[in-house]
């Protein structure tokens, strides 16, 4: 009897890690705003990684949140790095990886505490008309066995896509 009431334990320990091997490992979000300026006007003030604290969820989530910076911001290799006792804002740093000026900036998120990852990001800008600019804002990420478990019960889709909707709505009321 016992052994059966081992087995049937063993089974039901192992069912959740033999799903992993199954699950999806990596995930995308990206949302989309048009804001009513120039896209040369959106983009130099997006490329400034301190702008990002008058409208990201994140940085605002802790005001007293201290922040230190590393470099030149809007250059390649600038650092915006943040330390929170708030365990949704954590520990971490951004870094612009990449600029195609008035297109394209790509950024590497590394999360220190209270969890360790490294995610890229970026945001990219499209000219609808002279005065109307669309913004992407888009989030990579990747969870390992067992860790991508968490799939199953969150919809990192939504609640990433909120904060960044969330983020760019801001943008918006202060860029139009």
């Amino acid at each position: 009897m016992i052994k059966k009431i081992l087995l049937v334990v063993a089974i039901i320990i192992a069912i959740p890690f033999i799903a992993a091997i199954f699950i999806k490992k990596d995930y995308s979000v990206e949302r989309t705003i048009v804001i009513n300026q120039p896209k040369a006007i959106v983009f130099d003030y997006v490329k400034h990684l301190k702008n990002q604290n008058n409208f990201s969820k994140w940085a605002q989530m802790d005001p007293d949140m201290e922040k230190t910076y590393r470099g030149t911001d809007a250059t390649v290799g600038f650092v915006s790095a943040w330390a929170s006792d708030n365990p949704d804002v954590g520990v971490g740093e951004q870094e612009i990886m990449a600029i195609v000026e008035g297109e394209r900036i790509d950024f590497e998120l590394r999360f220190l505490s209270p969890f360790e990852a490294t995610e890229p990001a970026y945001m990219t800008t499209e000219s609808l008309s002279d005065n109307q600019t669309r913004l992407n804002w888009g989030f990579k990420g990747h969870l390992d066995y067992p860790m991508n478990l968490m799939f199953l019960f969150m919809d990192f889709e939504t609640i990433i896509g909120n904060d960044l909707q969330q983020g760019l709505d801001s943008l918006k009321l202060i860029l139009d």
